[in-house]
């Protein structure tokens, strides 16, 4: 089951970095529609949109936010999984540039990696590291959720390229 997750990672984490590959922060930043979700600055900061719904009126996100999205749903499922379990979407920032996010997400990817790596086939099955964001499954559900939301993330970057080459000519 392990050896099988971490496969399946690694597959989605190649998708990943084959769409940062020489992202640049206008791309980055460049919004398709301006309802889409995005980060931006302001005075006191980096805002980060939260949507009130998952609807499709609200347009694509920007690679961005989506790279925000990333550092978010991995940062929380590391702390409630594996930590005090305290984190909130509040106190996780955008890292100010596209690079500061790919460092952000390497990290995050490594730290995760190592736990997965340590976990017995036991841990996986148990509900013991499962607290977020499906506390009612086994780990290992939690795990594959992971890497399922990282090939989606991956994806919406790609797409969201496509439609800046597409679309800011």
């Amino acid at each position: 089951m392990k050896e099988n997750i971490l496969f399946q990672l690694d597959m989605c984490w190649q998708l990943y970095l084959y769409h940062m590959n020489d992202l640049k922060e206008a791309e980055a930043l460049w919004v398709f529609n301006s309802s889409g979700l995005q980060v931006y600055k302001q005075e006191e900061g980096w805002c980060i949109d939260w949507p009130e719904t998952e609807s499709y009126e609200s347009g694509p996100p920007s690679i961005a936010w989506t790279l925000w999205h990333i550092i978010y749903w991995w940062s929380t499922a590391l702390d409630y999984n594996f930590d005090k379990g305290t984190l909130k979407k509040e106190d996780i920032p955008w890292p100010g540039s596209v690079e500061k996010a790919k460092a952000t997400i390497n990290f995050l990817h490594d730290k995760w990696v190592s736990y997965l790596i340590d976990l017995s086939d036991a841990d996986y099955l148990s509900k013991q590291y499962a607290k977020w964001p499906l506390s009612d499954r086994n780990f290992s559900d939690t795990a594959l959720w992971l890497n399922g939301e990282l090939m989606k993330n991956a994806a919406e970057i790609g797409y969201g390229r496509f439609l800046y080459r597409t679309c800011a000519k």
